[in-house]
């Protein structure tokens, strides 16, 4: 299977609470964010690997300038407005089959994670299984309503009755979900979270799949509460 990584985002916020590297060389229990991502796609069986980075992180360039794989590691370096263009760039490389893409800065546990790919490579039912999580503690998060058997009805900005999980900043798409991307693209669609939408008001099968946390690495303190989670 092939993986991806959004690594674009200006870690403004670590920035100005003084941390001084770039986001995805921020260190949790001593490896770097990008480098352990890396290394859990690898034991994940990943075909090839894919990043977008910014123009402004020279030290992430330099970074994946000296990095070997054992697969093809394919970097594009590019500023663009948001997490759904920094996709757009990295889709050429995610055609032919099924692909996970995950934003670097996205901690959980391998064990979990191993699960969940597992699950992926396994199902046949579903165009998107999508990693969600009931533990909230992102500032703008994506709620997604799910019916019992954990089927996505819908993503929604604001908490309602009814809704446990939260987006957990994960895809694992089959072509068919690429497919519409890239059409939507064409079409003018903005911000990840209503590609999302997209994909339910076009029929695709989007399936919830639970982890018990999932963390989003944007303040120093979420540094600590990482490395709480994977001790």
């Amino acid at each position: 299977m092939k993986f991806a990584i959004i690594a674009a985002g200006q870690g403004s916020r670590l920035v100005a609470e003084g941390v001084g590297v770039s986001k995805p060389l921020l260190r949790i229990h001593g490896e770097m964010m990008i480098e352990r991502l890396f290394r859990i796609f690898l034991e994940n069986d990943a075909e090839s690997i894919s990043v977008i980075t910014n123009e402004e992180m020279t030290d992430v360039h330099r970074f994946l300038k000296q990095v070997k794989l054992p697969v093809p590691l394919n970097v594009v370096i590019k500023t663009t407005p948001d997490s759904l263009h920094s996709f757009y760039e990295l889709s050429p490389f995610l055609q032919g089959g099924k692909f996970c893409l995950t934003t670097v800065d996205t901690i959980f546990t391998e064990k979990e994670f191993s699960s969940y790919i597992r699950a992926f490579k396994e199902d046949n039912e579903n165009d998107a299984l999508m990693p969600v999580t009931d533990y909230i503690d992102d500032e703008k998060p994506l709620y997604v309503k799910t019916d019992s058997d954990l089927h996505i009805t819908g993503f929604f900005d604001e908490a309602t009755p009814g809704i446990r999980y939260v987006s957990g900043g994960i895809y694992g798409l089959n072509g068919q979900a690429l497919a519409l991307f890239r059409q939507a693209m064409t079409e003018g669609l903005s911000r990840m979270r209503n590609f999302q939408r997209l994909m339910i008001g076009s029929g695709l099968r989007v399936k919830a799949y639970p982890f018990s946390k999932i963390i989003d690495v944007d303040h120093e303190s979420d540094i600590r509460k990482a490395e709480d989670l994977l001790v």
